[in-house]
């Protein structure tokens, strides 16, 4: 498991983040995405490395250039009224790696970071690679680009309810990694909580994806890869929902083996890769 847990999370440093990275049309990020590449290198190295100093070292190198992220998070003027909820989940999405990054320290130092366990440690900087990262950015995108979200479609009924369903996404997806994150120092039914609401906005995305953006591309290889990221998040996150919900009630569940070899590679592959590339591939930009 572990072995594909670390491709995964090489893949969130190396292919997802800076992709969408790329997508944010602001030139004061142009400093951070400079720095990003020798970051997720040697990030990506740490993984397959004992754990000691050397690997901890090139994980403290990614750590410095996910605080070069937070650092052009706080420095983003603050928006209009009606932008914050997709500036909510873009700083989320910002603040991600940071968070990942001190997991990854302490995992590769063999230091148990507020009491948890290595593998648990190292479960959440995939989390935040692609729950804490790729959704909030995408859901992000969403919500920015509501004035769109609708084109070609008179029904002005359908612009509004599109609207208001991009808004709610960009704000649960964040409130539920938060959630997730708060579960692991309180209990399992705020991290049960937190799962239910960040599928909630996960769904609400993949509404939007299916619905709209997907109606709109370009080409089929664009639309093909917009409704794959949009049909894996309903299968992906319906299986962390009954993952979460055996935890908080000893139900029967799917172990973590299972869950990274099904929730983690199409969360991965099926969900993050294809919903970069699509963007791209429609010119969507925040």
């Amino acid at each position: 498991m572990w072995m594909l847990v670390n491709l995964l999370v090489a893949v969130g440093m190396l292919v997802v983040v800076p992709a969408g990275l790329r997508l944010i049309d602001d030139p004061a990020v142009v400093f951070a995405r400079r720095c990003w590449p020798a970051g997720a290198v040697a990030g990506a190295a740490s993984l397959w490395l004992p754990r000691g100093t050397v690997a901890t070292g090139l994980a403290t190198i990614y750590a410095i250039a996910a605080a070069v992220l937070c650092a052009y998070a706080v420095s983003r003027p603050i928006r209009p009224r009606r932008e914050w909820p997709a500036e909510a989940a873009v700083l989320t999405a910002l603040i991600s790696p940071a968070v990942a990054a001190s997991a990854l320290v302490a995992e590769r130092a063999g230091y148990h970071l507020f009491g948890f366990k290595l593998g648990i440690l190292a479960l959440t900087v995939a989390h935040f690679h692609f729950a804490g990262f790729a959704a909030a950015l995408i859901a992000g995108l969403d919500a920015s680009a509501r004035p769109r979200v609708a084109v070609g479609r008179s029904d002005g009924d359908s612009r509004l309810t599109a609207g208001r369903v991009a808004d709610a996404a960009a704000l649960t997806v964040p409130a539920g990694t938060l959630l997730v994150l708060l579960g692991y120092f309180t209990a399992e039914a705020v991290e049960l909580a937190g799962a239910l609401v960040l599928t909630a906005g996960m769904w609400a995305v993949a509404w939007l994806t299916w619905r709209y953006t997907r109606a709109d591309a370009p080409d089929r290889l664009t639309a093909l890869l917009l409704g794959c990221s949009a049909a894996v998040l309903v299968v992906s996150m319906a299986l962390a929902v009954s993952w979460a919900l055996g935890e908080a009630t000893g139900l029967p569940h799917p172990s973590l083996t299972w869950m990274a070899a099904t929730h983690g590679v199409a969360n991965a592959l099926g969900f993050a890769v294809c919903a970069m590339v699509a963007r791209h591939r429609v010119g969507a930009y925040l």
